[in-house]
C-alpha cells in the first residue's frame, strides 16, 4: 500500500521570547539530514513540555492549503508556512485524507499519526488574532501530530511513504468533528474510544467524558486563562 508524498519543507526552531511569550513557534527550514528520535527532530525545541511535545507529539505537520484559507479569511495578515509551528509542511495531505494511525516511512524512520493538533492560545499571540485558536478548532484545520515508531535519519528530500493504515481508522477530520465539534456525543465518543492509536492524552479525555458526561475546561488551552 506504499504511497509516496514529498514534503514542501522541514522546519525546526529554538525557544525564544516572542509575541510576549516564551515559545519555539518560530521555525526555520532545514535542508540537511537530521536525526529523528522518539522525542522529535534533532535541534528542534519545545517551550512547554507539559502541553507540547512528548512521545505522542514528536512531530507536527500542517497543510500548505490551509494558509490559503486563512489568507482569504484574514486578508490583512502575512500568512506563511511554519507560522503554526509545524515541522513538516506539505501539499496534498489534509485532515480529509490522512487517517489516525497512518504509518509512514520517512527516510530511515517510521512515524505514526497520533492525533489532530489541539490549537492553543499561543497561536492567538503569534498571529495577533483574538480567538484564532477557537476558529482553527471549529474549522478542523488543525494539522496533526506523530509519534516516532522507529528513529532514524530523515530529510526534506525523503518522501513520506504510507506503509500501513488500520482497517477501522477514522480520518483526522472525523476525529476533530467528534473530539472538538461534538464532544459529548456518546455514540461518537464510543467510536473514538475504539481508536486504539489515539494519543493517550486525548484518549484519557474521551474516557472521562464517557464516564462523567462533562467536558474538560478548554479556556486555558484556547485563550490562555481559566
Amino acid at each position: 500500500m506504499t504511497k509516496a508524498q514529498y514534503l514542501a519543507k522541514v522546519y525546526r526552531g529554538k525557544v525564544t521570547q516572542n509575541y510576549g511569550i516564551e515559545t519555539a513557534i518560530n521555525k526555520s527550514p532545514v535542508d540537511e539530514n537530521l536525526y529523528l528520535s522518539i522525542n522529535g527532530l534533532e535541534g528542534d525545541q519545545c517551550a512547554d513540555l507539559r502541553n507540547h511535545g512528548g512521545l505522542d507529539r514528536a512531530l507536527h505537520q500542517y497543510p500548505l492549503e490551509h494558509y490559503a484559507y486563512w489568507r482569504k479569511k484574514y486578508d490583512d495578515i502575512d500568512w506563511h508556512a511554519s507560522g503554526m509551528g509545524e515541522n513538516l509542511s506539505s501539499e496534498g495531505m489534509t485532515e480529509d485524507n490522512v487517517y489516525l494511525g497512518d504509518r509512514y516511512r520517512w527516510g530511515k524512520a517510521i512515524i505514526e499519526v497520533s492525533q489532530p493538533r489541539s490549537p492553543c492560545f499561543k497561536l492567538n499571540k503569534r498571529w495577533g488574532i483574538d480567538g484564532f485558536s477557537v476558529d482553527m478548532q471549529q474549522n478542523s484545520r488543525c494539522g496533526w501530530l506523530y509519534r516516532v515508531i522507529q528513529p532514524g535519519v530523515v530529510s526534506v528530500y525523503n518522501p513520506l511513504e504510507l506503509i500501513d493504515r488500520p482497517s477501522t481508522a477514522m480520518t483526522l477530520r472525523e476525529v476533530c468533528n467528534t473530539f472538538f465539534g461534538d464532544p459529548l456525543n456518546n455514540e461518537k465518543l464510543l467510536q473514538l474510544r475504539q481508536q486504539s492509536l489515539l494519543s493517550k492524552s486525548l484518549m484519557d479525555k474521551v474516557k472521562q467524558r464517557l464516564e462523567n458526561n462533562q467536558l474538560e475546561n478548554w479556556n486555558y488551552r484556547l485563550l490562555g486563562h481559566r
